[in-house]
């Protein structure tokens, strides 16, 4: 049993695919954790599920699960956070704007926190991107005060227990750390390496990037708002069967 299972959504990105296994090559000599990859191929219609084929072939770190349709990001995550038997499980983009070897700077924070998440410093991204990034990420903050200034980046680990535990919708992956903390859960960033997109081209449009996160922001500050707690003051001895 591995202790790191890192999941890695796959959507057409024929053209990066093959520099994936080279890139990890740093992270998996220098972790003293015990790590396999997991493609989830979300219904591609190009080439990358051959290419995934071939890489799981020679490399028995990493492996794949390929879904019969493509259903959306959240969904793949919540294929491949199904499928995790380790005690941790992560999460990075397929174009690896971030780098596999930050996640080195998540291990020491593993064992006290049920969430560790990337802030990109110095991001590459295009200036619409940037901005409506920025806009989206201040105005969760703002509502959910959830503390945390980059929801939305592809660099996180959390305990597989608490990700498989999480309520999935279509666009949830925006808000893992808001539903960590409604659920109880503790959150630590850190900052991380970003970098330009080298191949293919970004599945998120203006309209899904702005008003879509406004309302599920909305959504998930109504949930926060609703979310039942309580603790157990005293209980009777348990009665024998």
């Amino acid at each position: 049993m591995c202790d790191l299972t890192i999941i890695i959504p796959v959507y057409n990105e024929e053209e990066g695919i093959s520099r994936i296994e080279k890139d990890f090559q740093p992270f998996f000599s220098s972790t003293k954790l015990r790590v396999r990859v997991l493609f989830v191929d979300d219904g591609s219609t190009d080439q990358s599920l051959s290419q995934i084929h071939s890489i799981c072939d020679r490399n028995s770190q990493f492996q794949y699960i390929s879904l019969v349709q493509n259903r959306g990001l959240s969904s793949a995550l919540k294929a491949g956070f199904d499928h995790a038997v380790s005690k941790w499980v992560g999460y990075i983009d397929a174009d690896l704007q971030t780098s596999p070897e930050d996640f080195l700077l998540f291990e020491p924070y593993l064992n006290d926190f049920d969430l560790v998440i990337g802030n990109r410093v110095h991001r590459k991204d295009n200036l619409t991107k940037r901005l409506t990034s920025e806009f989206a990420n201040g105005f969760r903050s703002w509502l959910l005060e959830d503390g945390v200034s980059d929801s939305g980046c592809p660099l996180k680990i959390l305990k597989t227990e608490m990700a498989q535990s999480l309520p999935f919708f279509k666009g949830m992956h925006r808000f893992i750390p808001a539903l960590i903390l409604i659920m109880g859960g503790s959150v630590k960033q850190v900052p991380v390496r970003h970098y330009p997109r080298m191949t293919g081209y970004s599945k998120f449009s203006f309209k899904n990037r702005f008003w879509g996160p406004i309302a599920d922001t909305i959504a998930i500050r109504w949930m926060k708002s609703r979310v039942i707690q309580y603790q157990i003051k005293a209980e009777s001895n348990p009665v024998e069967a």
